[in-house]
């Protein structure tokens, strides 16, 4: 690996994971991701924003030779998942000088999780600062985003933030900063899917405590740096607004066929209203992409045959994970078939409890569809474009 010099006396040290495939033995990585850790030199200390995955632990330690760094001061800790602190214990060994540079919450974390003695830790506070000399850190509080105990790192004299989750992506790329944001968009919204949406109420209240920053750079903890910052800032505050768009969203699976023909007839309904629409056959979708897509959908449809007595077991996955990222959807429906009985829609209308969704009338028919269940689900779209247009996304 290399180092790069992000402006005079700040340097990336991380790690580029290309090959890396699944994170948290749930999330696709079809892109690989990175491992962004910072080294800052001040007139008078050093100080590490992060370390790497335990994996990568060689690479970080190859940047810090390469750099000549014989002595580290402080090593600020950000949030101690594995990706970002696993390499911490290391770190610590490295450099027994050092004093590590936490919240009161992550304070317990890294104890805990990663065994470093309480006595080796500073614990900071919001608005907090650390002076290395000519260059100062300050930390800002932010809860949930993702874990309880994570802080964003702000180096005034050089208007860089380091957010460490905070607008990331889970891309491995040799380029440092985002030359095209096209390139990284998808990348960005997918991370923000499947990280960042269940705590949007969180980060609206973040964003506003980051907006007083003059902010040249943001230095995140996954994926390309941002330099300017606003393309992203831009694509947050709409992300995290409460605004859909007229898309409707239809994870599914088909057995024996007779789903999928239900799914199939109502998105062509729904196309001549107007409606962009997006089915995820469940037995081949990557969940990220599924994710990505609820990230401003107007509508949720969940299509699925009745096995034994409730839901595939891959629409009742993809129901529980959409609890889980909670979109901002406002409208959700089931529509499938089934042969003998079941609970089945009212087991997904359970599932989807963490949505602030209206649910609308299912269409839910025994064995296959016939013109009369064909009519139920053209009347469904035209309830739906209804929905849409009271909620000004679908014009006449």
């Amino acid at each position: 690996m290399t180092v790069r010099e992000l402006v005079p006396d700040v340097y990336w040290i991380g790690a580029i994971d290309w090959n890396r495939r699944l994170f948290d033995s749930l999330i696709p990585l079809p892109e690989g991701t990175s491992y962004n850790a910072y080294l800052v030199k001040g007139s008078e200390k050093t100080a590490l924003i992060d370390t790497v995955d335990p994996t990568k632990e060689f690479e970080y330690v190859c940047n810090l030779i390469r750099l000549g760094v014989e002595k580290v001061d402080y090593i600020i800790v950000n949030h101690a998942e594995q990706d970002h602190s696993g390499s911490l214990p290391m770190a610590a060994e490295l450099f027994p000088g050092a004093s590590i540079v936490v919240s009161e919450k992550c304070k317990d974390l890294v104890v805990s999780l990663l065994e470093i003695a309480p006595e080796r830790c500073i614990v900071v506070k919001d608005r907090d600062t650390l002076s290395l000399g000519n260059k100062t850190l300050e930390f800002i509080m932010a809860p949930w985003v993702h874990w309880p105990e994570t802080m964003l790192t702000y180096l005034r004299e050089d208007k860089i933030l380091f957010p460490c989750d905070l607008f990331g992506s889970h891309l491995a790329t040799s380029d440092l900063f985002v030359n095209d944001m096209t390139e990284v968009f998808h990348a960005a919204k997918r991370y923000y899917a499947e990280i960042m949406m269940p705590f949007r109420m969180q980060i609206r209240e973040h964003m506003k405590k980051i907006a007083d920053l003059e902010i040249g750079m943001i230095a995140p903890s996954h994926g390309p740096l941002y330099r300017p910052p606003d393309p992203i800032l831009t694509l947050y505050k709409e992300w995290i607004s409460d605004e859909v768009k007229n898309v409707v969203v239809i994870p599914y699976a088909s057995m024996h066929g007779s789903t999928e023909k239900m799914v199939l007839h109502l998105a062509g309904a729904l196309i001549d209203h107007g409606i962009t629409v997006k089915p995820f056959d469940l037995t081949k979708t990557d969940l990220g992409e599924l994710a990505a897509s609820l990230v401003d959908s107007a509508t949720i449809v969940l299509g699925t045959p009745t096995l034994l007595f409730g839901p595939h077991p891959l629409v009742a996955n993809a129901a529980f994970i959409t609890n889980l990222i909670r979109p901002k959807a406002k409208f959700a429906t089931v529509i499938g078939s089934y042969g003998w009985g079941g609970k089945t829609v009212e087991s997904l209308k359970v599932m989807l409890n963490h949505l602030s969704v209206e649910i609308l009338d299912p269409v839910y028919v025994k064995g296959a569809p016939d013109s009369a269940s064909l009519r139920k689900l053209e009347a469904l779209a035209d309830r739906i474009a209804g929905k849409h247009r009271e909620a000004g996304i679908l014009k006449e």
